[in-house]
């Protein structure tokens, strides 16, 4: 029930359309108990042929005057109930992506993507059809309800009890089974996570899977993800396929007792003819009560379920968290230093790093070294907080990273992954997506600072090219240099660089190296590339070997010193004059 408080503030907001929806809903309710009444009038009139044209004209008028108040009024309560309930959708899918993206990393490690998108998408559309139509039937059931059965009693006392005879069944059942259904509905949501991750993972890598000829495979594994869905659809399916046809069977044996009862009555004239056919009117409108109560069950299990899976998302802490009282740097002349810094991903986990140290001012470059595994991009993702370190100190400027706040320590510094992701927008979207509606003067120079420009120019539609997903249209050398113009755009103080030349042909790549060796003069730049090229002139290398310093050094030093280092050059300085660079 604590899951709940997810929807409240949004009744609190929106508590002027619930409320003027819910009394239109009573009204509604209050008018179609009316009806019988008048239908009562002119059977009576009929059997006794104590009527004319007039008055059946009179009485038609009520009926429709009655129905026009219902249709104007259920459009009321439509529009505030149910609009409520999508403002509810919007606010918790807008609250539950605010908050996602607050999450560090390591979340981002264990969960899955289908999962994210579940709860996202069917959790929150659940949620609002309980807080919707789930009102709205429970509304029904009490007033609506309430009125007939009030109405019955008015009519024989008698009569209505033993047509009420199913109720406390009806409750029974509602409670045997809504338990039931809380379950089921979880195991349903989960398996539909997993036949959404499933599909997802197939889309992305649809060129993988075509490569490797697994289309056979992947619907393979698709049918039996379906399979299991279906099966606990099935499985649910067998719970409230029991339930609402016990509900019919139990409605039904009240209009039995009513029509034997009732009739009888009829005949030895203790009730009319009217109340008798105002009496089966009015255990009509209780059915719908009735049914209603079941319905309402099922809709308000289904959204407590998801309702619990989003309130365990919302629960999660963020692992990275940023201080209470931030101290602000400002930005020149800025230092970067690591002071015995060792990490590991999990407290059962290895060592990633170990004791690392290193100290950088504004106009120096580190380059990180080392074989892959050795833990180069582990330096990086901690630079930016993406984790935090196990042991040891990060400070920029004298100032240890976790007093700053998160946007301001990241606002000091621009970050290039290792592999570059780009949306599905334009290239111009793309190098610009962090630093807002930049001018085309910076937007051409960025361009042209990572050898891209001529390569633009050359697409039809220029910087309006749309890449598609992922830059699904452009080359692996492409794509990573609009990350890195896009790095380059903000201008940062501090660059961070993760084998920013890894896809590159060895030409464009010294145009890059030449563009980083002309603005580092005015940046902290943290480097780390397999091709020594794009470190040999920075003014500290590092060699990385198992997560600890293996050397440290110039280019020229660690030639002469370190063997991994000496080894590596020489093989890619045959590479390079093989391919005819030097």
């Amino acid at each position: 029930m604590k899951s709940y408080k997810l929807v409240k503030p949004y009744f609190i907001e929106n508590r002027f359309y619930v409320i003027v929806g819910i009394v239109c809903l009573i009204i509604v309710d209050m008018l179609r108990v009316f009806i019988p009444r008048i239908i009562k009038w002119a059977v009576d009139d009929l059997t006794t042929y104590q009527i004319d044209v007039i008055q059946l004209t009179r009485y038609a008028a009520y009926i429709v005057c009655v129905a026009l108040g219902i249709g104007i009024l259920r459009y009321i309560w439509r529009r505030c109930l149910i609009g409520t309930s999508r403002r509810v959708e919007e606010g918790l899918r807008n609250r539950l992506l605010k908050h996602i993206q607050t999450l560090s990393a390591p979340y981002f490690d264990r969960t899955r993507t289908g999962d994210l998108m579940a709860h996202a998408t069917n959790d929150i559309m659940h949620i609002r059809m309980a807080t919707g139509m789930g009102i709205v039937a429970l509304t029904d059931a009490v007033f609506l309800g309430a009125a007939a059965i009030g109405f019955m009693f008015y009519i024989n006392v008698k009569l209505a009890l033993f047509a009420l005879i199913p109720m406390p069944f009806i409750v029974m059942c509602a409670k045997f089974f809504g338990k039931k259904m809380h379950r089921n509905y979880q195991a349903v949501q989960a398996a539909f996570s997993d036949l959404t991750e499933m599909v997802r993972e197939r889309f992305a890598g649809i060129r993988v899977v075509k490569a490797y000829n697994l289309e056979t495979d992947s619907v393979a594994r698709l049918k039996d993800m379906s399979e299991e869905y279906i099966f606990q659809n099935l499985f649910l399916v067998r719970i409230t396929g029991s339930f609402f046809p016990l509900m019919v069977l139990l409605t039904n044996l009240s209009f039995a007792m009513v029509i034997f009862l009732g009739g009888r009555q009829t005949i030895s004239s203790t009730i009319t003819t009217g109340d008798f056919v105002a009496f089966i009117s009015y255990l009509n409108l209780l059915t719908w009560p009735m049914m209603a109560l079941g319905w309402v069950t099922n809709l308000i299990q289904r959204g407590a379920a998801s309702l619990d899976r989003i309130d365990i998302i919302l629960k999660t802490v963020p692992e990275i968290k940023p201080p209470k009282h931030p101290v602000s740097i400002g930005l020149s002349p800025l230092s970067l230093s690591f002071e015995q810094v060792s990490f590991s991903y999990g407290p059962d986990s290895a060592e990633a790093l170990s004791n690392i140290n290193m100290d950088l001012t504004e106009g120096q470059t580190m380059g990180i070294v080392g074989p892959p595994g050795s833990g180069k991009t582990t330096i990086l993702n901690l630079i930016p907080r993406l984790y935090d370190v196990t042991e040891g100190r990060i400070l920029i400027k004298g100032v240890h990273i976790d007093r700053l706040s998160l946007h301001d320590l990241r606002s000091h510094m621009s970050h290039v992954s290792q592999e570059p992701f780009l949306f599905s927008g334009t290239i111009r979207e793309n190098i610009a997506f962090g630093s807002g509606e930049a001018n085309e003067a910076r937007l051409i120079e960025a361009a042209r600072q990572a050898a891209l420009y001529d390569t633009i120019a050359s697409f039809p539609d220029g910087f309006d090219t749309i890449v598609g997903e992922k830059g699904v249209i452009l080359s692996g050398g492409q794509k990573q240099r609009i990350a890195l113009a896009r790095a380059l755009i903000c201008e940062p103080p501090i660059l961070v660089l993760d084998d920013p030349i890894s896809q590159v042909d060895m030409e464009t790549g010294t145009d890059i190296i030449n563009t980083l060796r002309a603005i580092s003069l005015r940046k902290i730049i943290v480097i780390a590339s397999h091709r020594l090229s794009a470190i040999r002139h920075a003014d500290q290398i590092m060699v990385l070997k198992d997560g600890r310093i293996e050397g440290m050094g110039t280019h020229e030093e660690l030639v002469a010193s370190n063997a991994y280092y000496s080894k590596t050059c020489s093989m890619q300085e045959i590479e390079e004059e093989v391919h005819g660079f030097g």
